[in-house]
């Protein structure tokens, strides 16, 4: 069976310029609730009730639910993965109901499932600045290694996502190092290159000798003359995944972990959250606390500095 008006909800996402990524995964998504329903009792999509979304959660824990992948059967999905696909399917309610097009229930009896809060961990700064210059010396390809410390000195420098760092381009910055973004939901925001991390990306673009429009492109592969080749985010992960391992830093270390450590050492330095909000593209204030409040060592130094009862008095 498929959901109706699917298609036309997914034209909805891609005339509101949501990005070819973003369409791709609201589908995948919602393909496994059609998966899950055409194999329940009553495949009804008018049928539908808070006891079919209590099942669907139950489906999605269980490890014999179908992937869109060739019908195989997935590992156990995270409480995060969960709720990505309640919210599509939630997302996909308020389309029908925006349309006066029936629904079996509202958007909102789709309620998210619990997830497990807990405390972020940043690796210290000097893993993270190991990490950031572990290409040149652990890459064969000099070429290689120079674009590839590249990336990472953007990602620390900008607090920029993966996502965001894969669709730039070299006109996107200019001469004092500012690169103009367009992030999450369509925002708009600046972010800003260290003078270190310029001088380092101006070295790599000196090495290009191509018309190639990506900053950061493939040495080789299927689409090497291809126009619009650009490295994708799955390698960029998997070369830090292998840096990591290499360097032997025990702090789980991303993509966004860069971007968690640069907002956290911004924080430690001084930074107002307000400011770190701005640079992040975070809508909410809420959002960027969470980064900037990661830091045992900072809530150690803290509580030295500040608490009322700090200094010691000789007991009579």
């Amino acid at each position: 069976m498929d959901l109706p008006f699917l298609d036309d909800y997914l034209l909805f996402l891609k005339t509101n310029k949501y990005s070819a990524e973003t369409v791709y995964n609201y589908e995948r998504d919602l393909t496994v609730f059609t998966d899950f329903l055409s194999s329940s009792p009553t495949p009804d999509f008018a049928k539908i009730s808070k006891r079919t979304i209590d099942q669907y959660k139950a489906y999605l824990v269980s490890r014999d639910r179908k992937t869109p992948i060739k019908g195989e059967k997935g590992s156990e999905l995270s409480a995060q993965s969960i709720n990505r696909m309640l919210s599509a399917f939630r997302s996909y309610l308020k389309y029908l109901v925006d349309k006066d097009e029936p629904v079996p229930i509202p958007p909102e009896a789709i309620k998210l499932v619990k997830t497990e809060k807990r405390h972020p961990r940043v690796a210290e700064l000097a893993e993270l600045t190991r990490l950031i210059e572990s290409p040149q010396a652990l890459e064969e390809d000099l070429l290689v290694g120079l674009r590839n410390r590249a990336i990472l000195e953007v990602l620390f420098s900008t607090g920029m996502r993966i996502s965001e760092l894969v669709r730039l381009n070299k006109a996107d910055i200019d001469k004092t190092g500012r690169i103009f973004i367009l992030g999450k939901g369509k925002k708009e925001r600046f972010v800003y290159l260290t003078p270190r991390a310029l001088n380092i990306l101006e070295r790599y673009l000196v090495t290009r000798n191509d018309s190639f429009e990506a900053l950061f492109i493939p040495y080789s592969g299927p689409n090497i003359n291809n126009k619009d080749k650009r490295l994708s985010t799955n390698y960029i992960q998997g070369k830090i995944k292998q840096y990591r391992n290499k360097l032997k830093i025990n702090v789980p270390v991303s993509a966004h972990s860069l971007r968690h450590g640069f907002a956290t050492y911004l924080a430690e330095s001084g930074a107002s959250p307000a400011a770190i909000q701005i640079l992040l593209g975070h809508e909410s204030l809420d959002t960027t606390t969470r980064y900037v409040h990661a830091s045992d060592r900072f809530a150690e130094e803290s509580h030295r500095k500040f608490h009322p009862l700090k200094t010691p008095k000789s007991l009579s």
